[in-house]
Protein backbone atom coordinates (compact mmCIF):
# COMPACT_ATOMS: atom_id res chain seq x y z
CA UNK A 1 0.00 0.00 0.00
CA UNK A 2 2.88 2.39 0.76
CA UNK A 3 4.39 1.74 -2.66
CA UNK A 4 1.09 2.58 -4.30
CA UNK A 5 0.94 5.87 -2.41
CA UNK A 6 4.54 6.71 -3.31
CA UNK A 7 3.92 5.89 -6.95
CA UNK A 8 0.73 7.93 -7.08
CA UNK A 9 2.43 10.96 -5.49
CA UNK A 10 5.32 10.64 -7.94
CA UNK A 11 3.04 10.38 -10.96
CA UNK A 12 0.87 13.25 -9.72
CA UNK A 13 3.89 15.50 -9.24
CA UNK A 14 5.31 14.56 -12.65
CA UNK A 15 2.04 15.43 -14.34
CA UNK A 16 1.56 18.61 -12.37
CA UNK A 17 5.07 20.05 -12.53
CA UNK A 18 7.18 20.65 -15.57
CA UNK A 19 10.73 19.35 -15.41
CA UNK A 20 12.20 22.79 -14.71
CA UNK A 21 9.76 23.43 -11.87
CA UNK A 22 10.50 20.04 -10.33
CA UNK A 23 14.26 20.58 -10.48
CA UNK A 24 13.91 24.10 -9.10
CA UNK A 25 11.89 22.77 -6.15
CA UNK A 26 14.47 20.07 -5.44
CA UNK A 27 17.35 22.55 -5.49
CA UNK A 28 15.51 25.05 -3.29
CA UNK A 29 14.87 22.35 -0.69
CA UNK A 30 18.49 21.22 -0.90
CA UNK A 31 19.76 24.77 -0.53
CA UNK A 32 17.72 25.38 2.61
CA UNK A 33 18.79 22.07 4.15
CA UNK A 34 22.41 22.95 3.41
CA UNK A 35 22.09 26.38 5.01
CA UNK A 36 20.39 24.87 8.06
CA UNK A 37 23.11 22.23 8.47
CA UNK A 38 25.93 24.77 8.12
CA UNK A 39 24.36 27.04 10.76
CA UNK A 40 23.87 24.07 13.10
CA UNK A 41 27.49 22.92 12.72
CA UNK A 42 28.81 26.44 13.32
CA UNK A 43 26.62 26.76 16.44
CA UNK A 44 27.84 23.41 17.79
CA UNK A 45 31.48 24.32 17.16
CA UNK A 46 30.96 27.70 18.83
CA UNK A 47 29.46 26.01 21.91
CA UNK A 48 32.30 23.49 22.10
CA UNK A 49 35.02 26.10 21.81
CA UNK A 50 33.35 28.53 24.22
CA UNK A 51 33.09 25.80 26.88
CA UNK A 52 36.72 24.88 26.27
CA UNK A 53 37.90 28.42 26.98
CA UNK A 54 35.98 28.63 30.27
CA UNK A 55 37.52 25.44 31.68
Amino acid sequence: MKKLTLYSITIFSLLLLTSCDAIETIFKAGMWWGILLVVAVIAILFLIFSKGKNS
